[in-house]
């Protein structure tokens, strides 16, 4: 397995080891002992699965008080996976990084806690998978709009299709510093 880093710290993205033969081919989508190494023995408590179609643009989310690891893996199609730094104090704070995940490449993109996430599908249709390392509470659900100019996103696709609720989220610059998570362990 491959691990680089991102131009954000401690944003990764994963190459599993992939075994092929005539029948196709095998991966471990999640190993816990094989992933201690380089995620810092983090715990995934709940597995996601999303299907969307074409130009569907999920988030910018994160939880307050709940913050979420995540571990994002593309089952079929192709999406462009985003993560904002949103952690108070951070030398990254309001910063970007986006990779392209799809069944091809069959890569993982692991996002810390203190992030905000979001994707759009560049594909006729995806399943997305991610492990989350706390359960998802929606009295604790938060965003940032996916189009903030501060922030400043280079999308792919100029028109998404939106959930009202993500249509309606704030900037990041509009959101008290008690409405965004709080990492004790920044770098």
């Amino acid at each position: 397995m491959k691990v680089k880093k991102t131009n954000i710290e401690d944003i990764l993205i994963i190459e599993p080891n992939i075994f092929k033969d005539d029948r196709g081919y095998f991966m471990e989508m999640h190993h816990q002992h094989r992933y201690d190494a380089f995620l810092s023995n983090r715990v995934f408590v709940q597995d996601n699965l999303s299907f969307s179609k074409r130009h569907a643009l999920r988030g910018l989310h994160f939880q307050k008080k709940h913050p979420q690891a995540k571990l994002i893996q593309v089952i079929s199609g192709e999406i462009f996976d985003v993560a904002v730094d949103i952690r108070q104090g951070s030398p990254t704070f309001g910063k970007w990084t986006g990779e392209t995940l799809s069944e091809t490449n069959r890569q993982q993109f692991f996002i810390p806690e203190g992030f905000a996430h979001g994707f759009c599908v560049l594909s006729e249709t995806a399943h997305v998978s991610y492990k989350c390392t706390d359960i998802f509470y929606p009295e604790d659900d938060s965003g940032i709009v996916w189009s903030d100019p501060d922030i400043g996103i280079d999308w792919p696709i100029t028109a998404p299709i939106l959930s009202e609720k993500d249509q309606n989220l704030p900037t990041l610059s509009s959101l008290a510093s008690e409405q965004l998570p709080i990492i004790d362990n920044i770098k």
